[in-house]
């Protein structure tokens, strides 16, 4: 009886009852800048000795997934998620940010926002919510299935110009040997702060999320982790 006493008392005494949680979030394929956020957020879940898992798919899939709580929620969406997703509750602060920046084989111009690349015809990532709402109500735009379809149908003109985040396109891009070829243009059309986002079953779990993630952005460790994972991937092989 004792020793079962003291058992029950080691684990109150180990941390709180979510310890041994474990945390399964979708994340894009195949887009680089998924990969950063997702060891972002690792590190972020670590101090509250809960483990991650990712679930790679497909943008649309992702959302259909993480709203319907299949899984448990979004490594990082752009900040009007909740409004189309309600399910899915926003943590703040932003756990990372991205630039949007168009990409091209042939054009040279210097970007001045959204509306400087409206006469084009343009390729997007289906899903992807910060391409799908800048190109909204253009006429020429075409939704692709992946990053590296996306970069394949520039190659060969397909369309004039695509629009990724500028870490991810210039990773895909050099993954595909294609940098001679496909370039990106400047400036980006935006920076914009992106958020991670949790299904409302761990609703109280978002604002203990929350916390950390404004403790390490304050003491700077987040936006260092940030800098050595994009540094990583643009010097891998």
């Amino acid at each position: 009886m004792w020793r079962i006493i003291v058992a029950c008392l080691s684990l109150l005494a180990a941390g709180p009852s979510h310890a041994q949680e474990l945390i399964r979030l979708a994340r894009i394929a195949d887009i680089p800048d998924q990969y950063v956020g997702g060891e972002m957020l690792r590190a972020v879940y670590a101090k509250l000795n809960i483990k991650l898992a990712f679930e790679d798919v497909p943008g649309k899939r992702a959302l259909a997934l993480s709203s319907a709580g299949e899984v448990d929620g979004e490594i990082q969406r752009i900040g009007t998620l909740s409004s189309e997703y309600p399910t899915l509750i926003q943590v703040t602060p932003a756990i990372n940010y991205i630039e949007p920046a168009v990409f091209a084989t042939k054009l040279r111009f210097d970007v001045a926002g959204w509306n400087s690349i409206r006469e084009y015809s343009i390729g997007i990532v289906r899903g992807v919510g910060s391409s799908e709402a800048g190109t909204r109500g253009m006429a020429r735009v075409t939704a692709t299935t992946s990053l590296e379809n996306m970069i394949r149908m520039l190659d060969a003109d397909r369309f004039e110009l695509m629009v990724t985040d500028l870490f991810s396109g210039l990773v895909a891009v050099k993954k595909l040997n294609l940098q001679a070829r496909i370039v990106p243009l400047s400036p980006p059309l935006e920076r914009i702060n992106i958020y991670h986002y949790l299904h409302e079953r761990h609703r109280d779990l978002v604002p203990e999320v929350g916390k950390v993630i404004a403790q390490m952005e304050a003491s700077g460790e987040l936006a260092t982790l940030r800098e050595a994972l994009v540094k990583q991937v643009l010097s891998a092989p």
